[in-house]
């Protein structure tokens, strides 16, 4: 089947206000995780301004509610409204409870929120290696959760909000938890955004005939962000050596909220799915990790992994 194609004004500049320019969302409902800060808010104004009703998922309400407060003032009174709702990815009784509190139809599920290089290993009350539960498992519970009102929608969009780390580490299933290799931030956070696309790749094919279309992205070398808070600055300016991973070019957070916010609303997409976006164009595959500044690693993308990783998650959340 043929891909549609970005048109060439949309790419790595473009903003998320330039991208939903003349789209309607009106009637539209929509869920961002992690909207109090970073490109979430940012993801959250854009999908507002085009109309749409949106629900910011964040672990914090009360930042929540001073960026709901804050977007509302700051939006024409056309837009959408804002509801803040609590969710703690590494907590699944928030999960279960924001499921439960969900009534209606939902458009478009935009699961942004995340943690970055934490130092050391921790994990969650349930026992899992915190940057895999909340970078995925939290988000695959949280849509799996919403399935029945996403296909209720009749066309809504699943965005998985990935990174270019996803080259750091495939999904090692035989040690997701690292209870018998050594703890590394990277290793940890690669396989958490590779989990992010393979989550993409296979609800894609599980929720095609429910009209539901699901995609993975690179927002981009964001600045002002809180992603990296749990880097000093000596790591951060030491992550080329250190990684081996080449940096791109630094973004805005308003142009790092766009390819989300393509993903989520614009029209040159409709029908795509299953696919891994950067720059608002769906990225091309790379063979190695080695200086690389953008591409897809081919395991992020395999549908044996993706049906695995699913089956795994499947058994972890329940």
């Amino acid at each position: 089947m043929s891909v549609p194609q970005t048109p060439r004004m949309f790419g790595a500049n473009t903003t998320a206000a330039e991208v939903v320019d003349g789209v309607d969302l009106h009637g539209r409902r929509a869920v961002v995780t992690g909207a109090s800060s970073g490109i979430g808010v940012e993801t959250a104004r854009a999908l507002a301004s085009a109309g749409a009703d949106v629900t910011l998922a964040v672990r914090d309400t009360t930042a929540g509610a001073r960026a709901a407060a804050r977007l509302e003032a700051e939006l024409p009174p056309t837009s959408g409204k804002f509801t803040v709702a609590q969710l703690d990815l590494a907590d699944r009784s928030t999960v279960s409870a924001f499921v439960a509190d969900w009534t209606g139809p939902l458009h478009i599920l935009v699961c942004n929120a995340g943690v970055m290089a934490l130092p050391d290993l921790t994990r969650t009350p349930d026992g899992q290696e915190t940057q895999f539960a909340v970078n995925h498992l939290g988000h695959f519970a949280l849509a799996v959760g919403l399935h029945a009102t996403l296909a209720a929608a009749e066309g809504a969009r699943l965005v998985s909000v990935s990174s270019i780390g996803h080259l750091f580490s495939p999904v090692v299933f035989d040690d997701l938890a690292y209870r018998f290799r050594p703890y590394d931030p990277w290793t940890s956070y690669g396989q958490s955004k590779t989990a992010n696309v393979l989550f993409a790749v296979e609800a894609a094919q599980r929720w095609a005939d429910d009209g539901i279309t699901a995609n993975a992205l690179m927002p981009g070398n964001v600045a002002g962000t809180s992603l990296a808070r749990h880097m000093t600055g000596e790591q951060l300016s030491a992550f080329a050596d250190t990684t081996g991973l080449a940096l791109p070019p630094q973004k805005t957070v308003q142009q790092g909220a766009a390819t989300s916010v393509l993903l989520a609303a614009s029209p040159t997409v409709d029908g795509v799915t299953g696919r891994y976006f950067e720059d608002c164009a769906q990225a091309a595959p790379v063979a190695q990790r080695a200086g690389a500044v953008s591409g897809v690693a081919r395991y992020a993308l395999d549908p044996d992994n993706a049906a695995r990783l699913w089956a795994v998650s499947d058994a972890l959340v329940r």
